[in-house]
């Protein structure tokens, strides 16, 4: 008569010699549809055991000092515990209670197996008790010129009417389902106890009110037919096929999948494979015909290993997790990087950005999937190239590259390709393992480049020495001291490994490594090469500060040498700049020194200690930058409201916050409620 209300409980009880004749329990709630529980026990504060003091200290950091009806502890006492249910068994069909009475068992079916755990919501409470009092309390201690205004600015957006698709997304996202949940009402129940008369009334439903075997008819079977009744065969299980798992993989249910599923699995797990390896997974007495004919469903071939589809990866009617774009856009952007590294095994993250004008995200989740980042080099193909799998299967590699052909001339159109994209660079013997390189190496190896350039190196010296006995005008520079400071290259994004060769082909920022020629920078530079080393120095200076508006010495000299590695060997700028030249033409192109005052017990060095801003950039925001700039060499760090106070009391005019906003992205970062000039944020 229960088999529809019938739970299992399951509780901790402590201490382990408790009965469950010893629960008090005060009160309990059910949430019918999801079949979720909860109960209040009481806790013995008498016991021995138990920590007053502590259980003092947990209510008054729940409940505060006052006491009232919405109290968790009305005694001003941890007196009471939660526990909160999670359902045990999602399929509890072949689950029954039994009771067994003078010769007989009776079963009921159960309904469900609920666990109950402990619930520690009121440590929840207890946070946001804190949190109210601390901004109680900064609250009390702010001044009147930090107030916010009033009258705040508001935007106001329509929203679009919702798609069937948008709206069955919603229907499943988590956020949803949580929500109805949540709106589900706590239906209360009334506690009886074990030895309740109410208690006693239920558990007489427990026993089967037939007498007899004569309406018992599926109790008249031989033990055998009872036994099928009881389990029955899952043909129906049987009959299906495993469901793939989602992130771990079995080996023993993969290989009772199709072939084609196999591969798909694999390769959608693993990303890039050696056919070799496939072929292992796979097991013994695979027909590698029929692998070959699977693989080129889910994966195309570059440099000999295969690489798994992008429109596996990304299906129809997904998006990026990270910036919403829809998978067709995705599969192109990853296309073009698999494209990329059938021309090259390295590829340059930047370009890649550049062509598919996706956002970072999505480029480097393409870039980790095939390849791995190298500094100072740029990323590079993950697995070595498979020459045995292409002198093995030259028809298969034709295929492929018909495929890729194909690819290419989609890419061309979608992404407008230049030539410089499609003529792939010299490549390495592709047969080389990615090694490990210890610096002792990389010092040889640079030696060694230097002496295999020596002689266009003595080449070029010797013409431009002829150039400087024929040059009528000269002008001394003393640049034997002359030296950028070097900083170390961002891991955000390495270099491409041939602007790192230019700059260790015999130079290190214009300066020979050759002792025997730097006569030519100690001596006299031709006048006309001077003026261009001007300018260069002057265009790279002027656009770098209409992007940046402030940079420190140290930045400043960190982003020249990024420059100086994107040129070509011996551009004008390798000949040698200083860091006063630096300075000079900082001044020369409209930017000021802003003499921040830096805390004392300040950690930066004399190059960050020195900050540049430019003063005209020639638009309607100068005055306020320069406002802005004049505020930061009186203080080290500002407030948003002081500043946004004194722009308007210098400009006349009250601005909003858009343009308070543009003024401060331009100069200034935000760092723990305060605001800083770029770049002189000390941690």
């Amino acid at each position: 008569s229960l088999h529809e209300d019938c739970f299992v409980f399951q509780y901790p009880i402590r201490p382990a010699s408790m009965t469950y004749d010893d629960v008090t329990h005060l009160s309990a709630k059910i949430k019918p549809k999801q079949q979720k529980v909860e109960l209040e026990m009481a806790i013995d504060t008498l016991n021995p055991n138990y920590c007053r003091s502590k259980g003092e200290q947990i209510a008054l950091n729940v409940d505060g000092t006052c006491t009232d009806e919405t109290s968790t502890y009305s005694s001003k006492l941890m007196d009471k515990q939660t526990f909160c249910s999670s359902q045990a068994a999602s399929n509890v069909s072949r689950y029954a209670a039994a009771v067994y009475k003078k010769g007989e068992l009776h079963l009921t079916p159960l309904h469900g197996i609920l666990q109950l755990r402990p619930s520690f919501t009121y440590l929840d409470k207890a946070d946001a008790k804190h949190r109210e009092r601390e901004a109680a309390t900064e609250g009390g201690d702010s001044s009147q010129d930090e107030a916010e205004d009033d009258v705040k600015q508001i935007t106001v957006r329509f929203s679009r009417p919702e798609t069937e698709q948008a709206r069955q997304r919603r229907v499943q996202s988590y956020e949803f389902l949580q929500k109805r949940q949540a709106e589900e009402q706590w239906v209360h129940l009334h506690y009886y106890g074990l030895k309740d008369s109410r208690s006693e009334h239920e558990r007489q439903y427990l026993f089967s009110q037939g007498h007899g075997l004569a309406e018992n008819t599926e109790l008249i079977k031989s033990p055998s037919e009872y036994l099928m009744m009881l389990m029955p065969p899952s043909i129906e299980e049987e009959n299906d096929k495993p469901v793939a798992p989602s992130n771990v993989l079995s080996m023993a249910q993969l290989r009772t999948l199709p072939l084609a599923d196999q591969i798909k699995i694999l390769m959608k797990n693993v990303k890039v494979m050696p056919f070799a390896n496939l072929m292992s997974l796979l097991g013994s007495g695979t027909d590698s015909t029929a692998v070959l004919r699977c693989i080129q469903q889910v994966a195309m071939l570059v440099q000999g290993n295969w690489v798994v589809k992008s429109d596996v990866l990304y299906p129809k009617d997904t998006s990026s997790p990270h910036s919403g774009v829809p998978a067709e856009v995705l599969c192109r952007g990853r296309d073009f990087v698999m494209w990329k590294f059938t021309q090259d095994r390295w590829v340059v993250r930047k370009e890649v950005a550049a062509v598919t004008k996706l956002c970072p995200e999505d480029v480097k989740d393409f870039l980790e999937h095939m390849s791995v980042a190298r500094i100072n080099k740029g990323w590079e193909f993950m697995l070595p190239y498979d020459e045995d799998f292409v002198k093995k299967h030259p028809d298969i590699v034709q295929r492929q590259h018909m495929l890729w052909m194909g690819i290419q001339a989609k890419l061309e159109k979608v992404y407008s390709l230049l030539k410089e994209h499609l003529t792939p660079k010299k490549q390495e013997t592709q047969s080389a393992h990615p090694l490990l390189v210890s610096g002792e190496q990389r010092v040889n190896m640079a030696k060694a480049k230097v002496k295999q350039n020596y002689g266009q190196l003595e080449k070029e010296f010797q013409k431009q020495k002829a150039e400087m006995k024929s040059s009528d005008t000269s002008a001394k520079t003393d640049t034997s001291h002359v030296r950028v400071k070097e900083e170390p290259v961002s891991d955000e994004e390495p270099m491409e490994a041939s602007a790192c060769q230019a700059m260790n082909n015999g130079l290190v920022n214009g300066l020979h490594a050759q002792e025997d020629s730097t006569d030519s920078l100690n001596g006299h530079l031709p006048g006309g090469c001077m003026d261009r080393v001007a300018q260069e120095l002057k265009a790279f200076v002027s656009s770098t500060f209409k992007k940046q508006f402030v940079l420190t010495l140290s930045e400043l000299k960190r982003l020249f040498n990024l420059h100086l590695a994107s040129l070509p060997p011996g551009h004008t700028l390798f000949s040698g700049i200083s860091d006063k030249m630096l300075q000079d033409m900082v001044l020369d192109t409209g930017c000021k020194q802003i003499l921040v005052p830096f805390p004392p017990q300040t950690a930066a060095s004399p190059d960050e200690l020195k900050v540049y801003a430019l003063w005209e950039a020639g638009d309607t925001y100068d005055q306020h930058r320069q406002v802005l700039l004049e505020l930061f060499s009186k203080n080290y760090r500002v407030r948003r409201n002081v500043i946004q106070s004194q722009l308007s009391q210098e400009c006349g005019e009250d601005l909003n916050k858009q343009e308070v906003d543009r003024v401060l992205k331009d100069c200034c970062v935000s760092y723990g409620g305060m605001w800083y000039l770029k770049g002189t944020v000390q941690s």
